[in-house]
């Protein structure tokens, strides 16, 4: 085996239910990823691009494969404030973007819920964020890219030059090729803070009425619901809505990270006692905040990245992240059964996310957004009980026309996949040859 790829154990992605050895490569410059293209072929090997894992379930793992690591791929290259472009390596994190980019007045187009993503990994999953409704995905606002193939092809390709490949690429789990870099559109800011609403949810029926009001009236939208709620209750939890603010500074978010859990929870804090608990303080919590407030962009968007390491809140043996989203003609209905399912099982989330996809067609093959309403849970890897939840629930999906996250999932069937996005063959007649996934394998039964 050559030198370029050492042999590791524990590369996991973030719900951490896979822990498989891979052969890593790290990728430092453009045309080292040339050589370990040359590296892997040698050996037999399948590959994939990697970057800072935060894909929660196996589109970013090869077992028995190697990985190319691209956080090496790290220089900014352009950045022109007069056309509010950005040109960037793949590897540069969406955290150090906006570093550069808020101080001089932009933002990105749209954002997922952590800052820790690399540009490549953005575009390979194509992702949204709590503007959907208005702004779309991620990808649209990709002028080019550079993708290097196993063949030795390195191409700049965008929606005019390439159209099929370029849509095969964004949102194509980085089966298509290896991103180098990117130039994307920025989105102009008057000031780093928004102005917040918050407000309660009574219940599912209350969530779609204050949905359709509260996305004709602002930029960004999202709701947080109490998983273990149930009757009239069902669906209760938090609704907040925003805009950029003005006036206001340009500071961007610190650099200091906040506290990190260190170690694994034990397997028993997360029970449906502790489940009700939480929800229930989190609920009354965000409630006695004030319903209008000036905030910074970080804890708008990134609540999270706020607790360093937070994916060992659910245990040594991890968790699941569901993410599903329902044609908005049967998603209330949907919506209901899914959360009864959930709550009569007693596992569910210290946090769920509902919110609404608006009509702009996502760029993609494999793009997961699409008009309809999206809910997010994570679920503790308790084994059978929990497969057999998640089961359940997609057939309420499918059944209902929706579709599953492919960036979120760690155990779609093949036939979910395959019946939700019929492109996907499009996708495998464009896929490098030289590279695969867990993920791949198992939804289209490739062994390549």
């Amino acid at each position: 085996m050559s030198e370029r790829f050492h042999t590791e154990r524990g590369r996991r992605s973030w719900g951490r239910v896979v822990d498989a050895e891979h052969r890593i490569g790290r990728a430092q410059t453009p045309g080292s990823v040339e050589a370990l293209f040359a590296s892997a072929k040698a050996a037999g090997l399948s590959t994939l691009a990697f970057g800072l894992g935060r894909s929660y379930g196996d589109s970013n793992l090869n077992p028995g494969g190697s990985l190319i690591e691209t956080r090496g791929l790290d220089r900014f290259m352009a950045f022109d404030a007069a056309a509010g472009t950005l040109r960037a390596e793949a590897g540069v994190s969406l955290d150090e973007i906006l570093r550069v980019v808020v101080p001089a007045g932009f933002f990105l187009p749209t954002t997922p819920g952590s800052r820790f993503v690399t540009l490549g990994g953005a575009i390979a999953n194509d992702v949204h964020g709590k503007n959907h409704h208005g702004a779309g995905t991620f990808g649209r606002y990709v002028r080019s890219l550079t993708l290097a193939r196993s063949d030795g092809a390195v191409q700049r390709i965008s929606p005019e030059t390439h159209a099929e490949l370029f849509a095969a690429t964004v949102g194509g789990l980085g089966l298509t090729g290896i991103i180098l870099d990117a130039e994307i559109a920025l989105t102009a800011i008057p000031s780093a803070l928004i102005a917040q609403r918050v407000e309660a949810i009574r219940n599912v029926d209350h969530f779609f009425e204050l949905a359709e009001v509260r996305a004709a009236e602002h930029e960004h939208t999202v709701a947080w619901i109490d998983c273990t709620a149930q009757g009239d209750r069902l669906g209760q939890g938090v609704f907040s809505s925003g805009d950029w603010a003005s006036p206001g500074g340009h500071e961007a978010h610190s650099g200091r990270m906040g506290p990190s859990l260190p170690f694994d929870a034990p397997a028993m804090a997360l029970n449906p006692v502790t489940l009700r608990s939480f929800n229930a303080l989190y609920r009354w919590r965000q409630l006695s905040k004030p319903g209008l407030s000036t905030v910074h962009y970080s804890g708008f968007f990134y609540p999270l990245d706020a607790i360093g390491h937070w994916n060992r809140l659910y245990g040594p043996r991890g968790f699941y992240q569901y993410q599903s989203v329902i044609p908005f003609d049967q998603a209330r209905d949907a919506t209901r059964a899914m959360l009864e399912r959930i709550a009569r099982s007693g596992e569910g989330s210290f946090l769920a996310v509902l919110k609404t996809f608006g009509n702009t067609p996502s760029p993609g093959l494999l793009s997961f957004p699409m008009p309809g309403v999206t809910l997010a849970l994570d679920f503790a890897n308790h084994g059978a009980a929990t497969l057999a939840l998640m089961r359940d629930l997609d057939a309420i999906v499918l059944a209902a026309g929706g579709r599953l996250y492919p960036a979120k999932d760690g155990r779609m069937s093949a036939h979910a996949f395959q019946e939700s996005y019929p492109d996907w063959r499009k996708v495998e007649a464009l896929r490098d040859p030289l590279i695969s996934s867990a993920f791949w394998r198992r939804v289209t039964h490739h062994d390549g």
